[in-house]
């Protein structure tokens, strides 16, 4: 199978692995002899692919999530994170030379036969199910603010475009449902490329809106809906803590697993890299995490800074509450909102093909099971961004089990059980680490959210 390394076309779609024979350090390279092969992505190109991977709505609730843990905290806790995925995929494309297997699912079943295969196929729809619906809870939330920015201040209120549920309906209908139907990924690359672009512009935003918004904070501030009453802030407020703990501090590490969470796409983009060894890989993967470790501690720093412990969980629709007329604030809003409605369609295709993979095997191509496996996905999604009342509910369940898991767990798992190397050897203890990690930080995160939940209702 050739590879086109213009666009992340096919990004989700397996690639021919070859036989696993032999010990080559390239086995993505058997695809076919060296001189038939295409040319594939270059190293810039795929850097901007997983990039676009590692960036989502993740970014909206850092700042909330260094308001629970501190500025000097937080910085550790993502530092630690951010290493924790890089040295996870590393095992993962250790593994991929060992024994030429580019998917995920089939990793599982390389470790632990058919019930690894399903445990990772239920782990990835459960994770994407989790990231399409707070992507479509952030539209719910933004999309009427959005449009009543445009909107005269003298108009009245109870318009139809002002019921976040609606619009959300219409926009899943009219846009979300006709992308994800289509069989193949398509031109869906073309559209994730201007995805960095915008989470840049929301960095640069944030930066730039944090000498706008006095502190201590105006009081009695209100939506044109009248959602939202904040009281007035003190001076002592204003000074940024350095740690923080609290029972909302369990949202942290759970947010922040979620926002580095590529490891579906890592095969995929190793498939289409010009020239695919490992350590290339690597680098491409290194390069990605760390701009995006910047560009989220840029946007976490400066938003809280700029609220303090006020911050939402939910970074744009506190600017909204202060700035609701601003043209950077209104645009940045709709550059989001554009990402994040284009970004859906693309996480659909892995979770469905995952879906239809644990269902259906390996049977042909029928329009029956596609279009029902699509509709069945979508509407769960619906329902969740629909009825959960808030964003970090989702991060946070999210968060504490599959991310955990597809993060630090079963890369660990997985290399410790095909990889031939001994028990004392690096790579060995930084995977049983890896585990250990993963288990004790998802198993602490869910408990207290679970509690907070109780003690709440």
């Amino acid at each position: 199978m050739s590879i086109n390394g213009n666009t992340n076309t096919d990004l989700y779609a397996e690639c021919a692995a070859g036989d696993s024979e032999g010990n080559e350090t390239t086995p993505l390279l058997r695809n076919g002899p060296a001189e038939t092969r295409a040319k594939g992505a270059s190293f810039a190109s795929s850097v901007f692919n997983l990039m676009n991977a590692i960036m989502g709505s993740g970014i909206l609730g850092l700042a909330y999530a260094m308001a629970n843990t501190g500025i000097v905290g937080f910085c550790i806790l993502l530092t630690i994170v951010a290493s924790l995925a890089a040295y996870s995929i590393h095992l993962l494309l250790k593994l991929c030379d060992q024994t030429g297997i580019n998917s995920y699912e089939d990793l599982g079943g390389k470790a632990l036969q058919k019930p690894g295969k399903v445990l990772v196929g239920i782990a990835i729809i459960i994770q994407n199910i989790g990231a399409m619906s707070s992507y479509l809870f952030i539209l719910k939330s933004e999309l009427p603010a959005a449009i009543n920015s445009f909107m005269s201040p003298d108009s009245t209120g109870n318009a139809w475009y002002e019921d976040g549920r609606l619009l959300l309906i219409l926009v899943t209908l009219c846009v979300v449902l006709p992308l994800s139907i289509l069989p193949k990924i398509g031109f869906l690359g073309y559209t994730s490329s201007i995805a960095s672009l915008f989470v840049l512009y929301f960095a640069v935003v944030v930066v730039v809106k944090k000498w706008s918004i006095p502190c201590p904070l105006p009081h009695n501030v209100t939506t044109h809906s009248g959602a939202f009453q904040i009281s007035n802030s003190t001076d002592s407020e204003c000074t940024p803590k350095l740690f923080v703990i609290s029972s909302k501090s369990a949202y942290a590490i759970p947010t922040m697993a979620f926002s580095f969470l590529c490891h579906t796409a890592i095969l995929p983009i190793y498939c289409e890299l010009d020239r695919p060894t490992k350590g290339r890989m690597q680098n491409v993967a290194n390069v990605s995490i760390s701009l995006s470790f910047l560009l989220y501690l840029i946007s976490a720093v400066f938003g809280y800074l700029t609220f303090y412990a006020h911050v939402g969980s939910e970074l744009l629709l506190s600017y909204g509450v202060y700035l609701p007329r601003d043209i950077m604030v209104m645009t940045v809003r709709l550059a989001i909102l554009l990402s994040v409605l284009l970004t859906v369609p693309l996480i659909h295709f892995p979770a469905r093909k995952a879906a239809i993979l644990l269902l259906f095997g390996g049977r042909p191509f029928s329009w029956l099971i596609h279009i029902t496996a699509t509709l069945t996905i979508l509407g769960v999604v619906l329902l969740m961004a629909i009825f959960v009342p808030d964003i970090r509910n989702v991060f946070g369940l999210v968060g504490s089990t599959t991310s955990s898991c597809l993060l630090f767990v079963f890369p660990g798992i997985f290399y410790l059980k095909i990889s031939n190397q001994a028990f004392r050897s690096i790579d060995s203890i930084g995977a049983v680490f890896l585990v250990v990690f993963g288990l004790i930080m998802g198993l602490i995160s869910f408990s207290v959210i679970v509690i907070t939940w109780v003690q709440s209702s």
